[in-house]
């Protein structure tokens, strides 16, 4: 095995930020308190961090590195059918679109949620509509995000989830 550093310490405090936050928001904190919205302000900024560290932070932090791409994904597809097994340094096409997934909507939680505080949509039934069916779709993804995450790990031998808390991707020599 060799040691590849991968997750630069920003990238990992605010996944396992975000993991608690929204895991705390959407299951624990109850909905009409403050604490719920300055969860949910707290997880905007992170997310806000997020896209600027995407374009000026480290290698594999930037959206260079995983750009979105319906090709690329296909051709992860055919290997996942194939059984091929090729390196992945930082993230994979398919789950570079689940993390610009997961950006947009929770986004558009925040923003939902944000909206339902205003005088302006106060009592208003669509924005309350729009955040719970984009926290829904999040809680969904958060779920396939996990399974792939162990599937991945078990089929290319390379402990995923202990790379996003250490940084370093212990991969088989090539």
């Amino acid at each position: 095995m060799r040691r590849i550093r991968v997750w630069d310490p920003l990238v990992r405090l605010f996944h396992w930020s975000l993991v608690g936050l929204f895991a705390a928001n959407s299951l624990f904190v109850d909905e009409e308190s403050r604490l719920h919205h300055w969860v949910g302000y707290t997880v905007v900024g992170l997310v806000a961090v997020r896209l600027v560290w995407g374009l000026t932070g480290s290698r594999h932090a930037r959206f260079s590195d995983f750009p979105p791409s319906v090709s690329a994904s296909l051709e992860q597809v055919s290997d996942l059918a194939s059984g091929r097994t090729p390196l992945h340094v930082g993230h994979t096409p398919l789950g570079a679109l689940m993390i610009y997934n997961l950006l947009l909507f929770l986004l558009v939680i925040g923003g939902s949620g944000w909206l339902m505080t205003t005088d302006a949509f106060w009592g208003v039934e669509w924005p309350e509509q729009v955040h719970e069916a984009a926290v829904l779709w999040v809680q969904i993804c958060v779920g396939l995000h996990v399974a792939a995450v162990l599937w991945e790990s078990r089929r290319t031998g390379i402990n995923l989830p202990k790379a996003m808390v250490t940084g370093y991707k212990d991969v088989p020599h090539a």
